[in-house]
This record gives C-alpha cells, structure tokens and sequence, in this order.
C-alpha cells in the first residue's frame, strides 16, 4: 500500500480525509482518503510509491492543519501472530532501506490507547532485530529516515516512514508541555504549544525578544498573558474580567478594561495574541484589520470551529484573513494538541 498516513485529534478524522483530499488533488495526484470516525488517523492511498513520494512533497508537514504527524505509508500488515510479529514486519521492509531511529506508537484514541504497552514492549523487541539486519544506525541518526510502526491492534500494524526535517519531532505528534502551579489557566499551554509548534528555533529566538510589547485580546483570567510575560514582553491585556494578581504582580502588565473587538494601540506592538470566543470569520477579519492597520508585526489566534463543515470553515477564514489583512504574510495553522473545537494561527510578514 502507498500513501500518507496522518495522525489528528479524535474526531477529526472528516477534517483531516478532507484536507489531505483537498490538497491532494490541487497537487494533481489521484488517491483516496480511508478515515473511520474516532481512530485517530487517517490513511490517503494514491496510486503507487512515486504518486505518494510527490504528494509528501506537494504537502510539506508544516502546512498541514489537522495533522498532528505526516508519514509516508509503506505496509499494512493484517493477521500478525503475537507469537512472532517481527518476521512479517521485517520481510515488508526493502532490503536497502537505512533507518536513523524506530518509533513504536498507536493512535491517540480511546481504542489505541490499550496498546501503550504492547507498543512499547514490541519496540524493545524491534530495535536491536532491525541492527541485526543491518537496517537500523547504532545511534539516532536525524539524517535517516524514521520507521514508524502504528499498532491499530494487537494483530494489526501500519509501517511507515517520516522525514526527520518534514514531520512532527514527537511521539504520537504531541509535545509534552507540564502546567505549572502559577498558570493562570489550562489555555497557558495552547501558547505554548503554538510558539514550539509553529515557529522554528531562529524564530523563537529571533521574534520572542525580552522588552518587545505585545497585546492580549481576551485576556482574563491571564493565561495567555502569563506566558508572554515568561518571555520578558511588556503586554497590554484587554479584557473587562480580571486578571489573577501575580499575574498584574509581574510589573509587565497594563490590564485595560476593555473589549478585544474595538480596542486599538495608540502605537505599533510586536505582537498580539487573541483566544476570544466568537464566529471564527468575525474574528479573522478582526485579525488581518491588525495587520492591515500595522497595529501588529506578529500573532497567534484561534478560530473556534462550527460542529459541522469544520475543513471548509477552516479555509474560508483563512483565505478571508490572507485577503483582508492588506500585506504579504507568512501564515500557519494546526489544530494543536491543546486545541479542541478549534484551530492555532501564526501570522507574521513574509521574508
């Protein structure tokens, strides 16, 4: 079997066959999306290897919004003997194939989850079989490609292969971010996540520089403005609830009692961040006015989905924002890990 082999949140499957359909056929690649609601993954088949090897490319991870990993589907495996899993699984691998790491996962769904142990298990058992086969590097090796082993059961596996530089770098596509004592809310790790998800390194260093001001749309109860102020910005929070005292404690923090949808900065901010609840075309259209404006250099924002249509709510907002925010900009979205009827936006000018 060829393909691609996408893991999303639960539920979103639709969302994620939708988008790889979508994408797929602007590409010009024929296939098909085999997606059951609630399993935590979807399979797009195409017609042989080199139509999966172009679509991989036409579909760079990064652009992906309900993807939480990509892969490049090599085998489905049918039937396994738990006596013996590893024969089957090795004689699916081509002979030349050169491996620099072995993940062993399952979906992150209430029927994959039961198989944490089996993966892990199995993934002892793997490692030092494919060395002996010459298949797998000594050491972890970014510059291989990374075998993926996705147990659906105890005797049903999907192997496929990710580009370390074009795939999520974690487990399952989820980054394990801890709540601290001091958050103001559980939202704090929904910035989070969108700072180490949608901006490299150069760019967190580069655009998350001490003394830079941002403004917090929607703040209260704070969360969003907290992690600004881990990063040393001097934030204006907007909101007319308030804020949680060690928050305001910081001394980087100018609460102004006001509403997100009409308040404005008297000057140029580096950043603004928005996790307001409203109609998510209300709010793209609030967000390009920021930048069309010149009130922002860079945001992150959600859009809250609707229960159904949700991909192609999805691409009317951020086509409207692209269109009314007046600049050309570099724009990424995910349905992050933390997210849930919603999606992270990063916006900022293009190089």
């Amino acid at each position: 079997m060829d393909g691609l082999l996408g893991y999303c949140r639960q539920g979103f499957e639709p969302e994620l066959a939708a988008e790889l359909g979508e994408r797929a056929a602007q590409a010009g690649i024929a296939g098909y999306a085999r997606a059951s609601r609630d399993d935590g993954h979807v399979l797009f088949v195409t017609g042989d290897a080199a139509d999966a090897q172009a679509l991989s490319r036409a579909l760079p991870f990064r652009d992906l919004v309900f993807a939480r990993q990509k892969l490049r589907l090599l085998a489905e495996l049918r039937g396994l003997d738990p006596k013996d899993r590893l024969t089957p699984l090795l004689a699916a691998l081509p002979p030349d194939l050169r491996l620099g790491d072995v993940w062993v996962e399952h979906p992150d769904s209430d029927a994959g989850k039961p198989l944490s142990a089996l993966a892990r298990s199995f993934g002892n058992a793997l490692r030092p079989a494919l060395r002996k086969a010459g298949l797998l590097s000594a050491r972890e090796d970014p510059r291989l490609p990374r075998l993926h082993v996705c147990f659906l059961a105890g005797d049903h596996a999907l192997l496929a292969l990710a580009d370390p530089r074009d795939s999520s770098p974690w487990p399952l596509g989820i980054p394990r971010l801890k709540l601290l004592p001091e958050a103001p809310s559980r939202s704090a790790l929904k910035l989070e996540e969108a700072f180490l998800t949608l901006l490299d390194a150069g760019e967190r260093e580069r655009l998350l520089r001490p003394g830079m001001t941002a403004a917090d749309l929607g703040a209260a109860p704070g969360g969003w403005t907290w992690v600004l102020t881990r990063q040393h910005l001097r934030v204006s929070s907007i909101d007319n609830g308030p804020l949680r005292q060690h928050v305001l404690d910081t001394g980087l923090v100018e609460h102004l009692r006001a509403d997100g949808f009409h308040w404005q900065p008297s000057r140029p901010l580096d950043w603004m961040v928005c996790d307001m609840v409203e109609q998510p075309s209300k709010v793209a259209a609030r967000m390009a006015q920021w930048f069309r404006e010149g009130w922002c250099r860079h945001a992150v924002f959600n859009l809250k989905l609707p229960m159904k249509k949700r991909w192609q709510e999805t691409r009317q907002c951020l086509d409207l924002f692209a269109a009314q925010a007046g600049k050309p900009l570099t724009v990424r979205a995910r349905q992050l890990y933390h997210d849930r009827e919603e999606i992270t936006v990063f916006a900022t000018p293009e190089a």
